[in-house]
């Protein structure tokens, strides 16, 4: 594999937008994408609310996109946006990433920002793989991401039964030892469409403020990050059952918990489900109201144009990042 550097690309890494998100109390958006409608659609999303933008893939999108793909989708990225008229910082990330040898490949091949995600193992085994990461990404200039605490749910190859909150007392700790850009913690949020299965009249629990109150005390101004804060929208649930699927009783983190988070530490706030359900429900409707069309683009260009609109949603009503580039 020939190296790349990201800069050689048009990105950027995430230490200037935590910055600019810490003084102005807004959180970047970190859209998923699997394929061309997705990250035009995300792109453009941003764009027009004038967003800067991390956009990220798991190690199992980067194997269903494709190496060879990637670094030509994410240059197209960067030219989407000068094309439409406002060119916006946007950075290239690995989300959970799964080993250092992972990491440090998405370094060489023109990722500007990794995620080493080693929550599962102990906590001083999580600061060895950590620090090993942390070392060759410094290296060119690509900031770091990990997480302290687990969050439940399935998504891509990222699978926990069982939540454990992040430890206050620990981060300081693991801050100092690993010498990280930023912290994913979990206070709540899960992965997947069904991060909570709640009855008629039942309202999904809060966020654990408290633990994020806490962190932000024994670290001011570090930039902190959630994953799994997808809201699972009604009405896209509703449009997915409506025209043949089969989504019963998912639910998500309420968009006013989300706020409240981006205004505080939260730096960087991950939605992935959102996205995905908003373009599949687009696409069973198309279906199900045109059964003889068998155009792609005739389904994939009105699910993103949906994408589109709910990506200018979120970074204007609930991440404050809209209007943010100038």
């Amino acid at each position: 594999m020939k190296k790349l550097h990201y800069t050689e690309l048009g990105l950027v890494n995430t230490r200037a937008m935590f910055a600019q998100a810490m003084e102005e109390q807004f959180a970047v958006p970190a859209y998923n994408f699997n394929n061309m409608e997705q990250l035009q659609a995300i792109v453009t999303g941003c764009v027009q609310s004038a967003s800067p933008l991390i956009l990220q893939v798991s190690g199992s999108a980067r194997k269903y996109i494709g190496t060879a793909f990637l670094p030509h989708m994410a240059r197209a990225a960067v030219d989407l946006a000068e094309e439409l008229g406002r060119p916006i910082p946007i950075a290239l990330h690995l989300d959970h990433g799964g080993s250092a040898e992972l990491a440090k490949e998405c370094v060489d091949s023109g990722f500007s920002s990794v995620m080493i995600d080693a929550s599962h193992e102990s906590f001083q085994e999580n600061i060895r793989i950590t620090r090993e990461v942390v070392a060759y990404a410094h290296d060119h200039g690509v900031s770091v991401e990990s997480e302290l605490g687990v969050l439940a749910g399935i998504e891509d190859e990222v699978s926990a039964e069982h939540s454990s909150y992040t430890r206050p007392q620990e981060v300081e700790e693991f801050l100092n030892a690993t010498g990280v850009d930023s912290l994913a913690i979990s206070i709540g949020t899960s992965h997947g469409a069904y991060k909570f299965r709640l009855k008629p009249g039942e309202q999904p629990p809060p966020l654990r403020f408290d633990i994020l109150d806490e962190i932000e005390r024994r670290v001011p101004g570090f930039p902190i990050v959630l994953h799994g804060a997808s809201s699972v929208l009604p009405e896209y649930v509703a449009l997915v059952n409506r025209y043949g699927g089969k989504m019963e009783n998912a639910a998500g983190i309420p968009e006013e918990q989300l706020r409240r988070a981006a205004a505080s530490a939260v730096c960087k706030i991950n939605i992935d489900s959102d996205g995905r359900l908003a373009m599949t429900a687009i696409i069973r409707k198309v279906f199900a109201e045109k059964p003889g069309e068998f155009d792609p683009r005739k389904y994939l260009g009105p699910a993103r144009d949906a994408l589109i609109e709910l990506i200018v949603h979120k970074n204007t009503e609930v991440l404050g990042s809209a209007g943010r580039v100038r």
